[in-house]
């Protein structure tokens, strides 16, 4: 089975000179002051089409023969591959047709028909449209390029590591997505051939990590199911091709939970001023969970910023209750004149910042003389949190469920 190589990858690296962006190293001191050492984050989510994926995409498609060309291309993808290959075989001059699954990212879906690939889409798993790729190859003599399943792209996504040993030469610890493995593939195979020293640590999504098993097993084994906000790295089974690499070259694969994931989005969002997708933002996440065991200098990949902006909405909320900065209270009060009034004076007094407050009379707990409200505030964390319920205890208030 052929391997990534430095050599290749340089070669890579100078077929799409003009074609991607070369992007910043950007450094975060809210990490760095968590791990005790310089953090920096790699921002492919500033990359062509929104993430690294136009890297193996243009390479792939750019190696095809004429005739090859002339046939089309197709691709499965729930977003980011689709827009490599859409803007690949754009600025190539060839059709590109690609299957998405049904609940792709709206945001991802109409940017992938902006760069001129026909979509259609099929089936309700990355694994169920690949699928229906395959058969549309066969159907049509279309090429299939694949998301990491072949070593020109594994060596485009190696042009990630290339740049990160030159941004940060003196790297230790390199943290990377993981979903079918080939932006990690790539990126330790440089890394681990130019910097022997480095730590490669892959990241998945705990609801959808397939590596681990896998690890264990010795060979690919596919997930029976998935349920994840990270699209990007939701991967059934990873290909034999990227097993090799990962087995060999990564030395570790953490995971991450949903919260996690979310207030990464969040730390990104409000400290770096970076829109990242909550696939893209799984290095920071598995960094902020366990930021003693990565030894700095780090470098984190951000491996894309494609993320519906409703989605950021409610992400974003949710990295807000999973920081203990956004708190639902259900309260019960007294039924007379003013002591609602009271309810929201104090939570103002102690700076909740009150967003939201219903008001019932019907409730199961509720006796006759009592009023149940709900409150949604912004805290300023966890510990202010604890201060606010405490102090609505000692003021009378009977604090019943609490978020």
């Amino acid at each position: 089975m052929e391997r990534v190589g430095v050599a290749q990858v340089r070669e890579a690296a100078q077929a799409l000179a003009g074609i991607i962006r070369y992007t910043p190293m950007e450094s975060s001191r809210p990490l760095q002051e968590a791990v005790g050492g310089p953090v920096h984050l790699k921002c492919e989510n500033l990359q062509r089409t929104g993430s690294f994926k136009i890297r193996g995409a243009y390479l792939r498609i750019s190696r095809l023969s004429t005739a090859e060309k002339a046939a089309g291309v197709v691709a499965a993808s729930a977003g980011n591959h689709a827009q490599g290959v859409a803007l690949a075989a754009a600025l190539i001059g060839t059709r590109a047709t690609v299957f998405m699954p049904v609940g792709a990212s709206i945001a991802k879906l109409t940017a992938t028909r902006a760069y001129g690939a026909h979509v259609e889409l099929v089936g309700q798993t990355l694994d169920e449209a690949l699928e229906a790729a395959l058969a549309f190859a066969a159907r049509t003599g279309a090429v299939l390029v694949h998301p990491f399943d072949h070593l020109d792209v594994l060596l485009g996504q190696g042009t990630v590591g290339l740049e990160i040993a030159e941004q940060v030469p003196d790297v230790a610890t390199v943290v990377v997505a993981a979903g079918g493995g080939g932006l990690i593939s790539g990126v330790a195979a440089v890394l681990k051939e130019l910097i022997p020293s480095v730590r490669v640590v892959g990241v998945q999504a705990e609801q959808a990590a397939a590596w681990p098993g896998s690890l264990a097993a010795g060979r690919p084994v596919r997930l029976r199911e998935m349920s994840t906000l990270a699209d990007g790295i939701a991967v059934g089974t990873p290909s034999d091709l990227t097993f090799a690499h990962v087995s060999d070259l990564v030395d570790e694969i953490v995971t991450v939970s949903e919260d996690q994931l979310s207030q990464a989005m969040l730390l990104c969002l409000e400290r770096a001023k970076l829109v990242v997708e909550a696939a893209g933002v799984a290095a920071v996440a598995a960094i902020m969970a366990r930021p003693q065991t990565f030894a700095p200098p780090v470098v984190a990949v951000l491996s894309g910023g494609n993320i519906d902006p409703l989605v950021l909405l409610h992400v974003t909320q949710h990295g807000l209750v999973a920081a203990g900065r956004f708190l639902s209270l259900r309260v019960d009060i007294a039924d007379r004149p003013g002591s609602l009034a009271a309810l929201l004076a104090l939570v103002g007094e102690l700076g909740g910042n009150v967003i939201d407050v219903e008001h019932s009379r019907v409730g199961s707990s509720l006796t006759l003389g009592e009023v149940e409200v709900a409150l949604s505030m912004e805290t300023r964390g966890a510990e202010h949190c604890d201060v606010i319920v405490e102090a609505l205890g000692r003021a009378g208030f009977r604090v019943l469920d609490r978020r």
